[in-house]
């Protein structure tokens, strides 16, 4: 690996008068060849510069290099609002957005490994099962015929899905996606086929086999605009078509819920969890099935593989090693190949996307991550640096959007984007080096002199919240006392066992604690934080109130929307293969409201002078105490920057991850779990998060976080550490106590990580 100094530059990415987003006309010059970290307060216009600036750019420039008729089948960039973006090499983003899929995308298939494995056991299993496609559960000459490759089965429950003492007018399908007044309650209430006033219990054999099972007929439904025709199916076969067919981890959070209140599953009796079909789990390799082998941990099927006496399938075995050997690099070791990727966490997600690219022999790209450290604890940091160093030293171009510390210090170019958020940021406040930033008088300048330490005092319990013999994944029957009325850090390696815990086995024996998990906010143009915060309603009634008018007048998703924008506020032109064009609707001015809407006033202020105003002049616009509450929440996360009426699309990470907790907080219930909330914050931020945590706590609340940050660690009341690895090397407690006590607890890497931490900044504060 070379030293910094060998890094060849290769000149300067040039932007000039860049206004995308909160921009604020900036100009810039960025080193190529070089790694360069993107830091400032979440909001301050960081991923506007890198992700909506630069790599846009780039894709839209690489994307008209192309013949229309495959530029035509390309994804749509628009030319980013700057005059200058020159000097660009193409960008590849590694984001931190899931890979997603459903249950038959795994990190084998992800990482082009399964396909090598099936390559090998084609060739060299005994007995042979045939071609690779006989070892692929996607394929239907190699899946399971009894789960079709899902390795598990879900099965309808019909004791749940089903009150047989109730008729279908009193709601006999209990599921609901069949509920009275559905369209799908309509083909078996409305169809004629059955009496809907009588008891299910009292149907005859025949027509319960025909509700249930029944198909290959049309019926009548009403709707509308008349009479429809509509196929008929039994309400087993409808729910496993529209529910189970493709998997649970295809479903949304609210569906999935549904849904396994009212289904068994297992795994599949005939496979075995192992996907294939028999013949292709007969052919072996040293004792071993395809899938014997995609059921090991990484670190495992390393050492399984490396010892084969198989002199011809040297080259496959190679191959297979060296992509393996990426992913333990990284610090994925734990995950096992038939991991299905929408169970990955962001953070894993991410590092398994830049795998893919360690093993490319181009050169002279952009990298762009964003904040790669998500999802990391400390001791594994310097794996990921190792990684950004290594992709500079091939001759490429690193950008990272990052607030972590120890991802800063190895940067050799730092941009700080600030001085605040939103409207408050957009400038370039700092370039310079890392040793410069910490003289700085910036944000993160500031934060990096000024590292906290222990806490002085801790709280005392007011009693204790227990869990006991979990063993979901790979908790080892862990019993664990988590105390009441204190901020309590549940720590580890990625991997331990943490959100297995505290997010999945808590919840389930406390059904009353209070969930603010990783999963998505809506991001449309039409979801707004008025809407996100439930407060779009009590406005627009206010509104109804003092016009007269139907509150669905102050609706931009009702009647009250733009007819020429349908309630957008932008117009976008489709010009096939040419660039889209994103303009204002002339007709509203952006408003995104009808005339008729705009001619009433609260206040002297319409609906769209509203949802323009900023939280914290929203909080001074309005007395209703149930407005100004959800308001304050949003305005106490530090988002009392963001105007209510301000697409979700826009905002950052950060952004996303403070609202979601600030639409929960006005919950009832006193025990608060939160998975990993400081993400996307920087370090000033997350004090602000801290002193938020402190008050819940104060007022009374109990507070459990799932985290990494060493900040919220040395904060915290009480930790519980869990390990002391990951995958099946983790899943137990190895400390509980004070920050204090951890420090001297021996096998746990938090407590090495953090003395390390507080060692280090002390030492520089002594130096100066």
């Amino acid at each position: 690996m070379s030293t910094r100094g060998e890094v060849r530059s290769g000149g300067y990415i040039t932007i000039g008068n860049a206004r995308e987003n909160n921009l604020r006309n900036i100009s810039l010059r960025i080193p190529k060849g070089r790694l360069t970290v993107f830091a400032g307060v979440s909001g301050s216009g960081k991923s506007s510069v890198v992700f909506d600036t630069i790599a846009v750019e780039s894709q839209r420039q690489l994307n008209e290099s192309f013949p229309s008729f495959i530029r035509n089948r390309l994804p749509r960039y628009e030319r980013p609002d700057a005059e200058v973006v020159a000097n660009l090499s193409t960008a590849i983003v590694v984001d931190q957005r899931p890979v997603g899929g459903n249950s038959r995308s795994t990190v084998g298939t992800m990482t082009d490994i399964h396909p090598v494995l099936r390559v090998l056991f084609s060739r060299h299993g005994k007995p042979t099962a045939g071609e690779s496609t006989k070892f692929s559960f996607n394929d239907p000459q190699g899946m399971c015929p009894a789960c079709e490759g899902l390795g598990r089965t879900v099965r309808v429950d019909l004791d749940a899905l089903i009150d047989e003492d109730k008729s279908l007018n009193e709601g006999a399908i209990r599921f609901p996606g069949f509920a009275k007044g559905t369209f799908q309650w309509q083909l078996y209430a409305e169809s004629g086929l059955f009496d809907p006033d009588l008891p299910v219990k009292r149907f005859s054999a025949a027509d319960r086999e025909k509700l249930l099972h029944g198909s290959g007929f049309k019926v009548d439904r009403a709707g509308r605009n008349g009479v429809y025709k509509n196929e008929y199916e039994g309400v087993v076969l409808r729910f496993n078509r529209r529910y189970l067919k493709k998997g649970l981890d295809s479903l949304n959070e609210r569906e999935r819920a549904a849904v396994e209140q009212v289904v068994h599953e297992g795994p599949c009796p005939e496979c075995r969890g192992g996907r294939l079909n028999q013949a292709a789990l007969r052919s072996k390799i040293a004792g071993h099935s395809i899938a014997d082998l995609t059921a090991l941990e990484v670190d495992e099927l390393i050492d399984v593989l490396t010892g084969l006496d198989l002199p011809a399938a040297k080259p496959i075995v190679a191959s297979a090693l060296s992509a393996l050997r990426r992913v333990s690099g990284i610090g994925l070791g734990y995950l096992t190949l038939d991991r299905e990727t929408p169970t990955l966490s962001g953070g894993e997600s991410q590092r398994l996307k830049t795998v893919r690219h360690l093993g490319s022999s181009l050169t002279d790209l952009t990298f762009i991550f964003d904040e790669p450290s998500v999802g990391l604890h400390p001791r594994d940091v310097h794996r990921l640096n190792d990684l950004l160093i290594a992709l500079r030293d091939k001759g490429n171009t690193v950008l990272v959007v990052e607030h972590d510390r120890d991802v800063l210090r190895i940067a050799d170019h730092v941009v700080e984007m600030g001085p605040g958020a939103g409207t408050e940021g957009g400038e370039v406040v700092f370039e310079g080096t890392v040793a410069q930033l910490r003289r700085a008088a910036t944000a993160t300048g500031r934060a990096l002199r000024s590292v906290p330490g222990l806490k002085e005092r801790f709280r005392e319990p007011t009693g204790t919240l227990p869990v006991r013999k979990a063993k979901l994944h790979n908790l080892k029957e862990v019993s664990v006392d988590l105390p009441t009325g204190v901020l309590t850090t549940v720590t580890g390696v990625a991997g331990s066992g943490k959100s297995t815990l505290v997010a999945r086995v808590l919840p389930r024996q406390h059904p009353g604690v209070v969930l603010v998990d990783q999963s998505s906010t809506g991001i449309s143009l039409r979801s707004v934080p008025a809407t996100y915060l439930d407060v779009m309603d009590p406005i627009r009634a206010m509104f109804a109130e003092v016009s007269g008018q139907e509150a669905g007048l102050f609706s931009f998703n009702s009647a009250g929307a733009c007819p020429s924008c349908k309630g957008r506020g932008v117009i976008q032109t489709d010009l096939a293969y040419l660039d889209p064009v994103t303009t204002t609707c002339e007709a509203c001015g952006g408003s995104r409201y009808r005339p008729e809407a705009l001619e009433h006033t609260l206040d002297d202020h319409t609906i769209a002078d509203v949802l323009a105003m900023t939280t914290d002049d929203a909080l001074g616009f309005f007395t209703d105490d149930n407005v100004r509450a959800r308001l304050a929440l949003l305005s106490e996360v530090g988002l009392g920057y963001l105007t209510l009426g301000q697409p979700l699309s826009t905002l950052s990470g950060g952004e996303r991850q403070r609202l979601k907790l600030a639409s929960r907080l006005h919950e009832t219930g006193n025990v608060y779990v939160l998975d990993e909330p400081t993400t996307g914050l920087h370090m000033s931020d997350t004090r602000r998060l801290l002193a938020l945590l402190d008050r819940l706590v104060d007022a009374g609340n109990t507070v459990v976080v799932i985290e990494h940050d060493l900040d919220v660690v040395r904060h915290s009341d009480w930790v519980v550490d869990m390990g002391p690895e990951a995958g099946r090397h983790g899943g137990q407690v190895v400390f509980e106590g004070t920050p204090a006590e951890l420090l001297g607890a021996k096998g746990s890497h938090t407590a090495r990580c953090l003395a390390a931490d507080l060692e280090e900044y002390s030492a520089r504060r002594r130096n100066g």
